[in-house]
């Protein structure tokens, strides 16, 4: 767009201010209005796309066996003893409470245990623990015993010195409504307390997959609800203080609520669902919202000081900043974008919704925030030889351009000596520490890990390849094999298989005789101990958990200690190996969640460098195109690539573990890194074209023109994204750090580095084409020269 028709554009703008004004309020009523459909998802489920193998598998041995969504109470008595009258009545009683929970379909136990025993030539089948309070010190010992050997209960439901045990309730969600956890988890909670209140003897703890989801949903209402209001308070305080107007301060805080009102309405429109990172987009865009409306209301309230009419002043401040903040955000916007490589559906949700944010917030800074201000009355000073300031920024400016050449060996040095650790990062991550020590669920999941059982889970799916075939001899040795295997491995700490079950009942069936703790050496024996075992469950007990319908196939379910992404992959590589030779006739599936959030970090990781790639050529060819210059895109690459090494390399020696949130932020920041470059290089290049000013006093006239708007851009972006440190979902916490040092770089690299490489690299001599050097060297801060 040429100059002539942005002044036309603006001069339009000014004419139509009032049907401007009134158009986008409409606009953003219309669009806003698809907020009521927001609702948020409390599925862990939602960070994998339906085509993701890991799910696909999941869901298959979902739908062969039953729901493994759980709730786990993890009880420990404060005097250590679990095997006394009143604590096993205390578990006892929340057991029979426990089948109330909303979607339960099981409930286990110590106390409802289906202990097996013969009676003579009968087997006897029923509750381990039946009437707590009548059982005498030498009952409570042989019950203790059992309890503490059988390999179905030890570090499942009970540790081995018998002071923690655990309840687990099985949940099977209909999906029918987004109601369903909360009701499970506000259910559970209660229960929680009713326990503790009567037995306060008992500390109680609530995990398990379907507290996890309910955390999910919590963290990110929590954090809209509390970070949002924070990041209005800052930014408010921030751009009143520096802009100095509180006109200028209304109008920047009415862009940003109507950009996050319209995008978040028009996510809601779609029909999709807020999780903790999309939870987030509000914080992100009412950053990237403040940029374009402080890049046009500095220079405006400048050339207002600087004697000009306030429609005068509006007009050349949006003929002077209409390119660069069209290209900030255009190359905003495919930042944002890249993150559709994302293979987490919420990461490339977060990307979509902040890049229709910036669209809007560019639309509205350059149509409804003039029209906005050249209604309201707006009292600025002239002031007499304003231009002539001597101003820091312009003393740095001067400071940059004498100590160039060391400036610039110095900042590349430091550059690459933080770039140097950027390999010391691993794709890694850990589910249950994507919530920080504050979130119950996080506490609590830890306490269960290092005392009973954790949450990280592989289930297996051995199949017998035809109907009844669980019951061969072979099959049932090819499963107990696999399981000491399993056993063998220090990172596992609880094998749950149908075979032990088999070896009991076999014990069992020959008067109890520990030397009967085997297999049955023949199918027709095994297939009757089963029947006549199925035949003695209660209701709800039975064996659809471990046992398809056919009895073609069992599930074997390996707990393991809390373990990283890079871990899980090592452990389920290392078995797969061990079953491709040793039980290469069967087939075996591995799923879990465990396996989907480990697979999906790497696999993410990979597919945003992908994204990230594409989206910095495409940057490059509109900065190379839009500067007119290949040699100055060419050096633009620079100071937009180092930003992110150096944030990467400082992470790298502070923590090194990139999971799914640190992998997007390289892609995110493109965009955002590039807006402090354009406007630097959009005035160094004015001062060189229109005023043929050589590399040094572009340097300082960029300085002065750009300079306080990108320290105040910056200063509100790094605030932004620092709130989310404040988040207690680890993913944007982790996401908000990186991001807020990736953008502080970024403006000392533009300051210190570019500079000095524009001045090495870019001497050949310009005729000027506009008004003379003189005029513009001296102007100040983030105004222009006259039109």
């Amino acid at each position: 767009m040429t100059q002539s028709l942005v002044v036309r554009y603006a001069k339009g703008v000014l004419r139509f201010r009032w049907l401007i004004i009134t158009a986008s309020i409409m606009g953003v009523i219309l669009a806003g209005a698809g907020g009521k459909n927001l609702a948020f998802t409390d599925d862990y489920r939602a960070f994998f796309a339906k085509e993701n193998p890991q799910l696909e598998a999941f869901e298959a041995m979902q739908n062969t066996y039953d729901k493994s969504d759980n709730i786990l109470f993890v009880l420990t008595p404060k005097d250590g003893k679990v095997f006394t009258p009143q604590t096993l009545s205390s578990v006892q009683w929340l057991t029979e409470q426990a089948w109330q929970t909303p979607y339960s379909t099981r409930v286990d136990s110590i106390t409802n245990y289906q202990h097996t025993e013969a009676i003579e030539d009968d087997l006897n089948v029923a509750d381990l623990i039946s009437e707590p309070n009548a059982l005498n010190m030498a009952q409570l010992q042989k019950i203790k015993k059992i309890a503490t050997e059988e390999p179905l209960l030890v570090q499942r439901l009970i540790n081995t010195d018998g002071s923690i045990t655990a309840v687990n309730i099985t949940i099977q969600l209909p999906g029918k409504t987004l109601t369903e956890v909360p009701e499970a988890a506000i259910f559970a909670r209660d229960l929680a307390k009713q326990l503790k209140a009567q037995d306060p003897n008992l500390e109680v703890r609530l995990t398990g997959l379907l507290m996890m989801n309910a955390s999910f949903a919590e963290a990110a209402q929590k954090d809209m609800a509390t970070l949002i209001p924070l990041m209005f308070l800052v930014v408010i305080v921030v751009v009143g203080a520096l802009l100095r107007s509180f006109s200028a301060t209304l109008s920047t805080f009415l862009l940003i609520i109507f950009s996050i009102v319209a995008a978040m309405g028009i996510f809601g429109w779609q029909g999709l669902k807020l999780t903790p990172p999309t939870a987030s987009a509000p914080i992100i865009i009412l950053t990237m919202a403040v940029a374009d409306a402080v890049h046009l209301l500095v220079t405006f309230l400048w050339n207002m000081r600087n004697g000009e009419t306030k429609h005068n002043a509006l007009i050349e401040s949006l003929r002077v900043n209409m390119m660069p903040i069209f290209l900030t955000s255009a190359t905003t916007i495919l930042g944002f974008l890249s993150m559709n490589f994302s293979e987490v559906p919420p990461l490339a949700g977060l990307g979509n919704i902040v890049a229709v944010g910036v669209l809007l917030a560019f639309v509205f800074s350059i149509s409804f925030l003039p029209a906005l201000v050249a209604v309201l009355p707006i009292r600025i000073k002239a002031q007499t030889n304003f231009s002539q300031k001597n101003t820091a920024l312009n003393k740095l400016g001067q400071l940059v351009i004498h100590k160039r050449k060391p400036l610039l060996w110095v900042m590349l040095a430091v550059s690459i000596f933080f770039t140097a650790f950027v390999p010391k990062n691993e794709i890694n991550d850990e589910f249950v520490k994507y919530f920080d020590e504050s979130v119950p669920f996080r506490v609590d999941s830890d306490y269960a890990a290092k005392h009973l059982i954790s949450a990280y889970t592989i289930e297996y799916s051995f199949n017998a390849q035809d109907d009844g075939g669980i019951a061969e001899p072979a099959y049932l040795q090819a499963v107990s094999n696999f399981v000491a295997h399993l056993k063998t491995y220090p990172e596992v700490s609880h094998v749950n298989t149908f075979s032990d079950t088999m070896k009991r009942l076999n014990k069992s069936m020959h008067g109890d005789d520990p030397s009967q703790y085997m297999l049955p050496d023949s199918r027709e024996l095994a297939a009757q101990y089963l029947l006549l075992y199925e035949m003695s469950l209660p209701y709800g007990l039975d064996l659809n958990n471990q046992i398809d319908v056919n009895k073609s196939a069992t599930r074997i379910t390996m707990t393991t200690k809390n373990l990283s992404s890079n871990q899980v992959l090592m452990l389920e590589q290392s078995i797969e190996k061990w079953l491709n030779s040793h039980v290469p006739d069967y087939k075996v599936m591995a799923a879990s969640p465990t396996l989907m959030f480990a697979h999906i970090g790497v696999r993410n990781s990979h597919s945003l460098l992908g994204g990230t790639t594409i989206a910095l050529i495409f940057i490059s060819f509109i900065l190379m195109a839009a500067l007119r210059s290949i040699k100055i895109g060419l050096i633009s690459l620079i100071p937009n690539l180092i930003p992110a090494g150096i944030a990467f390399g400082i992470w790298g020696m502070v923590n090194g573990q990139v999971g799914m949130s640190v992998s997007v932020v390289a892609g995110m920041t493109l965009g955002i890194v590039v807006d402090d470059t354009v406007h630097f290089l959009s005035k160094y290049l004015r001062a060189r074209r229109e005023k043929g000013l050589d590399a040094q006093q572009a340097t300082l006239y960029a300085f002065n023109q750009v300079g306080q708007a990108l320290v105040v851009t910056t200063l509100v972006l790094v605030a932004g994204f620092m709130i989310l440190v404040l988040s207690s979902f680890k993913l944007n916490s982790d996401m908000g750090l990186v991001t807020a040092i990736t953008i502080a770089a970024a403006l000392i690299i533009d300051f210190l580095l570019l500079p000095p490489l524009l001045m090495a690299l870019d001497k050949k001599p310009l005729k000027a084409v506009g008004k003379p050097p003189a005029q513009a060297i001296s102007t100040p801060n983030s105004a222009v020269e006259p039109a």
